[in-house]
């Protein structure tokens, strides 16, 4: 099967399935499209006994590499989202089973995850068997800088890390490299960015036994991820740990230091309803399987959009961001202190009955 649909390349190359996003110039972010090309080339070669492995990589302005995915298509969320077009109920649905197919693939599913590494981006690859970052990696959910919630199985995935680092990289948005992705749970091992080219060529020219052998092969390339520091996690642990947002920011402002000042000052920007949203929907997560994970994710996201209609943080957020770009978005409530308990729990309300859930089948 080989597939080039102009935004993916999909081709089996020897025994392994190669997916290589091309959408340089909007950092290969994902587009229905995209989503449904990704999701048919991989149910082919899921019970195709010649692919015994699928690698994954982005696409960048100066050739392959150089950038994995930005994330979802956040111009067309704003428009379809102001004129309430239902391909923007299709692109989540679609894009959260995907996300699932990744996570049960049941072959090794090896994700290049250098540059831009976000959102989306995150959803096509923390469901890897291998998740390989380089020194030009750059992670983050960013999404509470647009009034939305890091979804795509953010919620499991976050909730895994060391301590409170998942409450801290959901609620800033921060964004972190090789070294902090390894010891947070959210990479495998690290390739210097200029050997992956090699390692992918490999890929398809050499014959393996089996799946385990395509992946054994690409880690026994990993590296030492050098001299990179790795973010003290004490004071992350210290104030992330506190029961609600209003106590985790009220904190931070009380001390004078450096990282307290600039956190809180960070937090202050993000839209304050999704932070009291996102703390829940975390530790909600702990408890959950990545079905019921992804079933919550897409009960908030029909929320974010049209809990109060003509009021969605989310559309005002990606206009303040990528379409006005005034960088001022009109939040509301507008601060932490005002955001009323009983909202936030309406986003943890599902709008469906189990059983006519869109996400029903996960399992």
């Amino acid at each position: 099967m080989e597939m080039k649909s102009g935004e993916i390349v999909a081709e089996v190359r020897g025994q392994v399935g190669c997916i290589t996003l091309n959408r340089p110039k909007a950092l290969n972010a994902l587009s229905l499209a995209m989503v449904r090309d990704l999701m048919a080339a991989l149910l082919a070669w899921q019970h195709d006994d010649k692919v015994l492995a699928v690698a994954i990589r982005g696409n960048g302005r100066e050739g392959a590499f150089g950038a994995f995915c930005a994330g979802g298509d956040i111009r067309f969320l704003h428009a379809a989202g102001s004129t309430g077009n239902p391909e923007l109920e299709d692109f989540f649905t679609e894009e959260y089973a995907l996300n699932h197919l990744i996570h049960t693939f049941g072959k090794p599913y090896i994700a290049f995850m250098d540059g831009i590494v976000m959102g989306g981006g995150m959803g096509i690859s923390q469901g890897g068997s291998l998740r390989i970052v380089t020194e030009r990696t750059k992670m983050a959910m960013p999404e509470t800088i647009i009034g939305l919630f890091p979804d795509v199985g953010g919620g499991y995935f976050l909730s895994c890390c060391p301590g409170r680092v998942g409450e801290w990289l959901a609620l800033t948005g921060e964004t972190i490299g090789a070294a902090d992705a390894i010891a947070f749970k959210l990479a495998d091992g690290f390739l210097p960015s200029g050997q992956q080219a090699a390692v992918w060529e490999q890929l398809g020219q050499q014959p393996f036994a089996d799946g385990q052998a395509v992946q054994d092969f690409v880690a026994s390339k990993f590296v030492a991820a050098g001299p990179c520091q790795v973010t003290e996690t004490a004071q992350i642990d210290q104030y992330f740990a506190l029961p609600g947002a209003t106590a985790i920011l009220h904190a931070l402002e009380a001390v004078e230091g450096e990282w307290e000042r600039a956190t809180a000052a960070l937090l202050r920007k993000r839209s304050p309803l999704m932070l009291h949203v996102v703390l829940e929907q975390i530790r909600r997560a702990r408890g959950m399987t990545l079905a019921e994970d992804l079933r919550m994710e897409r009960d908030m996201v029909r929320h974010c959009f049209y809990l109060r209609p003509g009021e969605s943080e989310t559309v005002e957020g990606i206009r303040a961001l990528a379409v006005d770009k005034d960088h001022a978005p009109r939040w509301n409530p507008a601060r932490v202190e005002d955001v009323a308990p009983g909202l936030v729990q309406a986003f943890f309300h599902s709008p469906w009955p189990a059983w006519a859930h869109p996400l029903a089948g996960l399992r």
